[in-house]
């Protein structure tokens, strides 16, 4: 049976859903020496999510730097605490790889802001928003594309959390994974159904 798709997922309809978590291994990563490590690794893997998490600023006109940059596989995510480790050669190397299937999601603000830490190269990325439209879907969030793809939501109330914290508290952690992650498993859908074509669209019109 084909899977029902909508070019707009009914943004109300989220709250109902049941949550969808990575559930595999996180690593934190805190000093330079770890992160030397954990690119290597990322750079030995077939495919990698990306995001990237900032402390939320409340006063107009002001923006911090990028605290947090999360890189998945489909099993592992390595959560590396730019504000601890700084914007290391290693982070800069994969960054400006091109030979990895590396993903994410608005991915161009997220350079924008990295690039904001240091000057590197930028290596060969795919935007997921470049591909939704290629099996007919218009949404462009992360958590609506997932609703859509899975019938499951993946919550953002650690958005507005303190990425800056001391410790990251496991709910943050949790989040930061899972968006990683995400782009994987909605990058990996949006290709099947594309290329099998086993889907039926259905249209709606009065979504906000």
């Amino acid at each position: 049976m084909s899977k029902i798709i909508y070019n707009q997922f009914d943004k109300q309809l989220i709250a109902q859903l049941p949550v969808a978590q990575f559930e595999g291994r996180i690593i934190v990563i805190l000093t330079p020496g770890e992160t030397e490590k954990a690119v290597n690794y990322l750079l030995a893997q077939p495919i990698l999510g990306f995001d990237t998490e900032t402390r939320p600023s409340f006063k107009r006109g002001h923006q911090h730097r990028v605290a947090l940059l999360q890189v998945s596989t489909p099993d592992t995510c390595f959560l590396f605490r730019l504000n601890h480790t700084g914007f290391t050669p290693a982070l800069k190397r994969l960054l400006a790889d091109r030979t990895v299937v590396k993903l994410g999601l608005s991915w161009h603000d997220d350079l924008n802001s990295l690039h904001r830490l240091g000057q590197f190269t930028t290596g060969e990325f795919i935007d997921i928003q470049s591909l939704v439209g290629s099996v007919g879907i218009e949404d462009l969030s992360l958590q609506k594309l997932y609703a859509n793809l899975f019938g499951k939501k993946i919550s953002k109330r650690q958005q507005l959390s303190n990425w800056e914290a001391d410790i990251l508290g496991d709910k943050q952690k949790l989040y930061a994974a899972t968006d990683a992650w995400a782009c994987i498993k909605i990058y990996e859908e949006l290709i099947r159904l594309r290329d099998t074509n086993d889907y039926k669209l259905i249209i709606r019109e009065d979504n906000e």
